[in-house]
């Protein structure tokens, strides 16, 4: 049974109070305090996305006074990139359509995630640009509760066979998935 979650945090959380049992997300040092991660299947860059009339050119641009820039909530990104910036400020946002207006209205500068992501918000974003480059990369893996690990080695092994036979790279160009490496 699917269960729809607004917020990555929120699904980690249920994972960890036993309402779900499987997901797939970043395999994030945090995260795998609470979840046992597979191996990675899919690498997604991190990027940030800006207006189209904004004067960032450059990914080193962004970090620079006043900028301000949207992570998702208790996002991986929110915790790299507020112990990584200097002088840019990172303003969190309840959900990718808060963050999609707030960029749209002028209220932030940028907004950072993979670029996944980045690309459905461009796609409503008439004129919005992606940086060039990369600040970093999410390791996507399939996570399950502390506990269960004995249920690892299949896991691993269903990664790899979807990865050899070429079942994996059909599946990600189906679903439209970009920003993949």
């Amino acid at each position: 049974q699917a269960v729809e979650f607004k917020r990555v945090a929120e699904i980690v959380d249920a994972m960890k109070n036993g309402v779900i049992d499987f997901t797939v997300t970043n395999a994030s040092a945090a995260r795998a305090l609470v979840v046992a991660f597979s191996e990675p299947i899919i690498r997604l860059e991190l990027g940030y996305l800006v207006p189209g009339s904004s004067p960032i050119q450059r990914i080193d641009d962004v970090d620079t006074a006043p900028h301000k820039v949207g992570v998702s909530e208790g996002s991986s990104s929110q915790g790299v990139l507020s112990r990584a910036f200097k002088q840019a400020v990172v303003v969190p946002q309840a959900s990718i359509p808060q963050a999609t207006s707030a960029l749209q209205q002028g209220r932030l500068d940028a907004f950072a995630t993979n670029k996944a992501i980045l690309f459905e918000m461009q796609d409503q974003l008439p004129g919005a640009r992606m940086l060039a480059g990369r600040w970093g990369l999410e390791h996507m893996a399939m996570a399950i509760p502390k506990g269960r690990e004995a249920a690892l080695p299949f896991l691993n092994s269903f990664a790899a066979t979807a990865q050899t036979t070429g079942q994996l790279p059909r599946i990600v160009a189906r679903s439209g998935l970009r920003g993949t490496l």
